[in-house]
């Protein structure tokens, strides 16, 4: 090996390329197809900070290319640039690569702006000169002129971050001028120069870009930190004055709370003429599974449907038929009774309740959106609830959004990343609060307030004491609906199952009728089942699945 790079010495390669001789690297390769015996520069800096450059390359083989240094690391949140325009002679100029052209010699002249610093009493003039050529370079010459007098030089050769100083530097007797030189520089190697000038002799200033760095784009201090506390006070004060205004429920009177009683003359009357399946919408504002499971039960206990429980062996799951009682007053049902109604039987008299699994699911859409006009119809809502929730939650979830298109935008270009975050919190709390955004009028809140006192009745012990025991069957079963709404089902079909018209027990209700060998003692256990298995019937469809 010795032997070769003696013998590439001898025919005057350079250095670089005869210790690279037994192993061709790309950059060997390269300066085996040419090199660049003469690199010779001029360098003027005008008093506008722009340095005006002249090259003259003299060069063997094919016309080399120089990759120029545009760009550096300034500090831990910029890079500096160095901008190279107006190339004008033997050489085009692509991105931050100078192609020579011709064969042999070429001259070119060139503009650098950003080369200049200003540092405290003096301007610093920073420049590659020479190198970062595709080929070794044998001399590079670069002479110096500005428009003070040179208050210091110095010059570095090798890589980028080399320290180590070039072959010769010197001012010449005037103190305006200065030349350097280096001898056999590699491929990619450059000479820097750095000159001292007074300050004010230029106007030229560093040119900055802010560098992307996930640390840097969420900086967190006195600036950012009090942006951000000032932007989330406005943002989520501005979500909680919507609440204010436009979600919060109409307030009543204090006197209109209590427990109310549902009998009135001997007869049923909840408050208002809450019907079960209304409670539900009216107190959670959603039309949901239990409030279909609850209308079910009272159309059977109002005389529209008939509940048949049917025998079943030990592992048998259970099951109902729904049987359409005739002769029924369908003129009566609310809109959402009838379209439910309409969705069990379609055109049948009877219907086992494990065929309504996905058989109703297209039906019961309907019965939401006639939930949803009834509340609004019956004046407790200004406008349908879902919509309002729709509405209130599509615009958070466009904030959000926007927060995080804004967020990426200002940690791309800024340090102030952390106010797009104060947008993506009030945008996620506005689409979480636009569940909470439908508002009942007064004339629903008033509702709300007697529904409340009527579930406080239910639940207090001493129900029915005044109420003939003729009654009480119809009545209790009446209760039954509202149980189902109120989650207390066991309570009340344990009091339904305790007593009949005469005050002894039976093996039937009027509207719900067990297989052979079963009677009421049984009730409470066959209706916690059949709310169960109603309500999994409706969740398996598409409309309900997730509420």
């Amino acid at each position: 090996m010795a032997t070769i790079a003696t013998f590439a010495l001898a025919l005057g390669a350079s250095p670089a390329l005869a210790a690279g001789t037994a192993h061709t690297s790309p950059g060997t390769a390269a300066a085996l197809a040419g090199k660049i015996k003469s690199d010779a520069l001029e360098l003027e800096l005008r008093q506008d900070g722009v340095l005006h450059v002249k090259e003259t390359v003299t060069f063997d083989g094919t016309a080399p290319t120089r990759k120029l240094v545009d760009r550096t690391r300034y500090d831990d949140s910029d890079d500096r640039l160095y901008q190279v325009v107006n190339l004008k002679g033997d050489a085009t100029l692509t991105g931050a690569t100078i192609t020579v052209k011709g064969s042999g010699t070429a001259k070119f002249e060139y503009d650098v702006k950003g080369a200049v610093t200003p540092l405290g009493d003096v301007q610093e003039l920073r420049w590659y000169a020479a190198g970062g050529w595709s080929v070794p370079v044998d001399l590079a010459k670069v002479k110096v002129t500005g428009p003070a007098q040179l208050q210091s030089l110095s010059c570095f050769a090798g890589v980028l971050s080399s320290a180590i100083g070039c072959t010769t530097a010197s001012p010449d007797h005037t103190g305006v001028e200065a030349e350097f030189e280096q001898q056999g520089l590699g491929p990619d190697e450059v000479l820097t120069v750095v000159i001292g000038y007074p300050n004010g002799a230029t106007k030229g200033a560093p040119i900055l870009e802010r560098r992307f760095e996930l640390s840097n784009a969420f900086t967190l201090n006195a600036v950012t930190g009090g942006a951000l506390a000032g932007l989330l006070v406005l943002l989520l004060g501005g979500v909680g004055l919507l609440y204010w205004t436009r979600g919060r429920d109409a307030r009543v009177v204090g006197h209109e709370s209590g427990a109310l009683s549902g009998v009135s003359n001997g007869h049923f009357a909840p408050p208002d003429g809450v019907r079960p399946g209304q409670i539900g919408t009216l107190v959670d504002e959603q039309a949901d599974v239990i409030d279909v499971t609850a209308t079910i039960v009272d159309l059977a206990v109002r005389g529209y449907l008939g509940i048949d429980e049917q025998p079943r062996q030990t592992y048998d799951a259970p099951d109902w038929v729904l049987v359409r009682m005739p002769n029924a007053d369908l003129k009566a049902l609310q809109s959402y009774e009838r379209a439910l109604y309409d969705a069990i039987f379609d055109g049948r008299d009877a219907v086992p309740l494990s065929h309504l699994k996905g058989t109703f699911a297209s039906k019961l859409s309907k019965v939401r959106d006639a939930l949803y006009r009834d509340v609004v119809a019956q004046g407790w809502f200004a406008r349908r609830p879902d919509t309002v929730r729709t509405r209130w939650t599509t615009l958070g979830v466009l904030l959000t959004a926007a927060g995080v298109l804004g967020t990426v935008a200002l940690a791309w270009f800024t340090t102030y990343g952390l106010l797009g975050l104060a947008v993506i919190i009030a945008g996620a709390a506005l689409a979480v609060g636009g569940q909470y955004m439908p508002a009942k009028t007064s004339k629903g809140a008033a509702a709300l307030a007697h529904t409340l006192g009527f579930r406080e009745y239910l639940a207090s012990g001493d129900i029915g004491a005044d109420v003939p025991p003729s009654q009480r069957v119809e009545l209790f079963s009446r209760y039954l609906p509202y149980a189902v709404i109120f989650d207390s089902v066991d309570r009340w079909a344990r009091v339904v199952s305790s007593i009949t018209g005469n005050g002894g027990q039976a093996d039937n209700l009027y509207w719900y009728h067990g297989p052979a060998e079963w009677d009421l003692s049984k009730f409470a256990d066959s209706m916690r089942t059949f709310t169960m298995t109603t309500s999994g019937a409706i969740s398996s469809s598409r409309q309900f699945r997730s509420l």
